[in-house]
């Protein structure tokens, strides 16, 4: 029997599943695409300021972005039982988790914070040796750090509401925070409006600006719209035991395998941190045209997540594994379509922004590397964060990222800029190599299967199984 044939005994209406799919792909890749605003519009603003404040903003901002690879791990590994207990039915299941994960998103950046205030200087100092740099970093990292906690609230609450299918407030919220971000940039960096001129301080504050209003918004929806899903204090403050355990199980390989891998690319820009100031600059702008031409996969990779767990925790099996396939066809149409949008916008970047001419040389090299980096990010990010996750197979994906990031393209970039003294483009193919060496690792272990389980409990606390 043929896959069509197969496809057409299963009764699967392919017309209505690409609807849903994009259902849920269009916001998220929206709320994905606001997050790259943020980020873009702090280096548009700082990149006119010049190239230290560009610098000391972009590697500042590794603290923050390691610090959402901790959330991005809770808040995954939440899903995973969330998305199932949803195509059960099971809300009460869901709100114990969520009340799980706020709680573990106020501790994790609450630790941040106080990092963030207590040893600015010791933070920056892993990133960069240049003094200038780091006064700059040390500056923008005393404001934003009072945002943080702020932020685990607000992305605890809206993944678990992505996960049951509400994804449309996460968009609106990180719209308007977006909105909010670009008139304070402006005003407080530039000194508008009478305002006096802050440079870095005022990225920062405009930053802290838009995460109150992300809040303010949060609380809102959920006193007023969310019938649904509700976020209980008894929950935050009292943990289900039975769910906790499965809530570690699974979350917590995701939150080292993020970390890793948050720690694997802060690494990279550690290497090329260490390589000049134009190395620096040039791979900041870089890291945003990635961020830019990833929206949508990464968005198509959170939606496999949530349909696929949603079909197996209503004990569909085939059609899980009929869905997945689809979406690894579309992983692969929206990586070449990144690819080729990096390729396109790469002559406009280099002459809009006020960087030297050795960092925008630089600049050209790096968005010829992620025009192809992206198809394989696109391929992988859809098979370890989507579907294998949806499954509960959170594990390997750790075990991925430590050996091709760590054991092979860190390692040999660390050897080839230190040891053996290379350019930075060639520093930098050897950092960008790991996506491609992961490709025919994740297709072997997705045609083994072993990632299609049934993670949920019923009633007396027995986990499901799911048919042969």
């Amino acid at each position: 029997m043929d896959r069509r044939t197969k496809e057409k005994d299963l009764g699967i209406d392919w017309g209505k599943f690409y609807r849903n799919v994009i259902a849920l792909v269009i916001p998220m890749a929206l709320q994905n695409l606001i997050n790259v605003g943020v980020s873009a519009a702090d280096v548009i603003m700082l990149g006119g300021v010049g190239e230290t404040a560009l610098s000391g903003a972009s590697l500042a901002g590794q603290v923050q972005y390691i610090m959402t690879l901790f959330l991005f791990g809770l808040t995954s590994g939440a899903t995973v039982l969330t998305a199932q207990y949803w195509g059960k039915g099971d809300r009460d299941s869901i709100e114990k988790i969520l009340g799980m994960a706020v709680k573990a998103a106020v501790f994790v950046t609450a630790l941040f914070a106080v990092a963030a205030l207590a040893v600015p200087d010791m933070l920056m100092r892993i990133f960069t040796s240049d003094p200038a740099v780091i006064a700059e970093g040390i500056r923008y990292l005393r404001i934003v750090a009072f945002s943080y906690v702020l932020m685990g609230i607000t992305q605890a609450y809206l993944y678990i509401m992505r996960s049951v299918e509400r994804v449309v407030v996460a968009t609106v919220v990180y719209l308007l925070s977006l909105l909010c971000n670009i008139v304070l940039n402006s005003i407080f960096i530039f000194g508008l409006m009478g305002c006096p001129a802050m440079g870095v301080r005022g990225a920062a504050l405009g930053t802290l600006c838009a995460r109150i209003l992300e809040v303010i918004l949060v609380a809102g929806y959920a006193r007023l719209f969310n019938r649904d899903i509700k976020l209980r204090m008894k929950y935050v403050i009292h943990t289900d035991r039975i769910l906790f355990r499965d809530f570690m199980r699974y979350a917590l390989p995701v939150v080292v395998n993020e970390v890793m891998w948050g720690l694997g690319t802060a690494a990279n820009t550690a290497i090329l941190g260490h390589m000049g100031s134009p190395a620096v600059a040039a791979n900041s702008v870089a890291q945003v045209a990635r961020q830019l031409a990833t929206v949508v996969s990464f968005g198509l990779s959170s939606a496999a997540a949530i349909y696929l767990g949603k079909t197996i925790g209503e004990r569909k099996t085939e059609h899980a594994r009929a869905y997945s396939k689809r979406f690894i066809y579309l992983s692969l149409l929206m990586g070449a379509l990144g690819g080729l949008l990096i390729l396109m916008i790469s002559p406009f970047a280099a002459a809009a922004l006020s960087l030297t001419e050795m960092a925008k040389e630089y600049l050209r090299f790096m968005f010829f590397v992620m025009s192809y980096f992206v198809v394989g990010q696109a391929f992988n990010t859809t098979m370890v964060v989507g579907i294998f996750r949806s499954g509960g197979d959170t594990r390997f994906g750790l075990i991925l990222d430590v050996t091709t990031m760590w054991c092979c393209s860190i390692l040999l970039g660390f050897i080839a800029a230190f040891v053996l003294k290379l350019s930075v483009p060639a520093v930098y193919v050897i950092l960008m190599s790991d996506e491609i060496i992961k490709i025919p690792i994740t297709t072997w272990r997705y045609r083994k299967y072993r990632w299609l389980r049934d993670v949920t409990r019923d009633k007396s606390g027995v986990q499901g199984r799911l048919p042969d």
